[in-house]
C-alpha cells in the first residue's frame, strides 16, 4: 500500500501478532508542494520480536509485592498490645500499628484503616482477633506511646496533646492519662515546671 508504515496489531490476549500497514494522511504541505511524492511518516513504530520481549510473569510480580518489607514497629509496643514479638504478628496487625503510630489519629477510624489496607472492616476485625487484639486496644496503646514520645521532650497543654492524639474532648484525654499512669495530667505539669 502506498504511503503506509508498520503498526502494531494486538491479539485479544495482548500478545504481538503481526505487522500491518496503516495508510498515512498527506499533510497540507505535501499536497500543495509535492503532489507526486510519498507522504512523510509522522512516526515509526518498531515491533519487538517474541524473543526480545521481557517475560512478564504476573505470578512473580505478585510474589515480589507480597514480600514487601514489614512495617518497623517498636518491640515494646507489640509486646504491650498482644504479648507477642513483631515477627509473630500478622502483616495486617503490624500495618494497623504502623498506621496509628504515623497517621492523623483525629481522622483515622477503623473503616479508614481497613480501606488503607484494602480489606473490609469485618476482615480487619477478624485478622486482629486472630492475633489476640482489636482495633480499640491498638488505638489506645498507640495513643499512649505517642503521648509518651511527645511529653519526653517538653510539657504541653492538655488541649494540644488531646488534639494530637485524636481525642474529641480534653476530658477524655485526662481520663485516659489517669488510666495509663495512675496520675492526673496536672501533676505532670509540676514535674516540668
Amino acid at each position: 500500500m502506498a504511503g503506509a508504515t508498520d503498526c502494531l496489531e494486538l491479539d485479544p490476549l495482548g500478545d504481538h501478532m503481526y505487522n500491518r500497514e496503516v495508510p498515512m494522511k498527506r499533510s497540507a504541505i505535501n499536497r500543495n508542494h509535492h503532489a507526486n511524492t510519498k507522504p512523510v511518516p509522522l512516526y515509526v513504530h518498531r515491533i519487538p520480536s517474541r524473543d526480545q520481549r521481557a517475560n512478564t510473569d504476573s505470578w512473580a510480580t505478585l510474589e515480589r509485592a507480597s514480600q514487601a518489607p514489614l512495617p518497623d514497629v517498636p518491640l515494646d509496643l507489640c509486646l504491650r498490645i498482644t504479648g507477642k514479638a513483631p515477627h509473630e504478628l500478622s502483616r495486617t496487625t503490624l500495618c494497623v500499628i504502623d498506621c496509628l503510630l504515623t497517621g492523623d489519629l483525629l481522622r483515622l477510624r477503623s473503616e479508614e484503616v481497613a480501606d488503607t489496607l484494602h480489606v473490609s472492616p469485618t476482615t480487619l476485625r477478624r485478622r486482629l482477633r486472630a492475633d489476640g487484639t482489636n482495633y480499640q486496644t491498638i488505638l489506645d496503646h498507640a495513643r499512649r506511646h505517642r503521648c509518651t514520645l511527645m511529653l519526653e521532650k517538653r510539657w504541653l497543654p492538655g488541649k494540644c496533646v488531646a488534639w494530637e492524639l485524636g481525642y474529641a474532648e480534653v476530658n477524655s484525654f485526662y481520663r485516659a492519662f489517669r488510666r495509663w499512669t495512675g496520675h492526673n495530667y496536672s501533676d505532670l505539669k509540676q514535674l516540668f515546671v
